[in-house]
């Protein structure tokens, strides 16, 4: 049985990420989210080195919020570039998709 808070849906959707890396250093990026929920989603394609606990900027379709990186790919690894991210409380939900209609479309086909 699935314990997560909310349905999570496969998706590739464009994003702009940015943030302070684990060198300190300022950046931004664009990369694709490869899963989205109403609190988090995964992030393909970070080039930059980062830390659990840091907290990004992600905007998609105008919209924006910030999130914390929960988990880091491992360099190495089918992972690699990946970025398991968490909405902070606070911020809005910025995918603009009823999450509950596409988990249970999907789950139907």
């Amino acid at each position: 049985m699935d314990r997560r808070r909310s349905p999570r849906v496969a998706t590739l959707l464009p994003v702009r990420v940015w943030g302070v890396d684990a060198h300190s250093l300022a950046f931004m990026q664009v990369a694709t989210v490869t899963n989205i929920s109403a609190t988090g989603a995964v992030v393909q394609g970070i080039q930059r080195q980062l830390r659990p606990g840091e907290v990004l900027e992600v905007q998609f379709a105008g919209e924006k919020a910030e999130y914390r990186v929960v988990w880091v790919g491992q360099l190495g690894t089918p992972h690699q570039g990946e970025v398991g991210l968490e909405r902070v409380a606070s911020q809005p939900c910025i995918w603009n998709l009823d999450l509950r209609a596409c988990a249970q479309v999907l789950a139907n086909a």
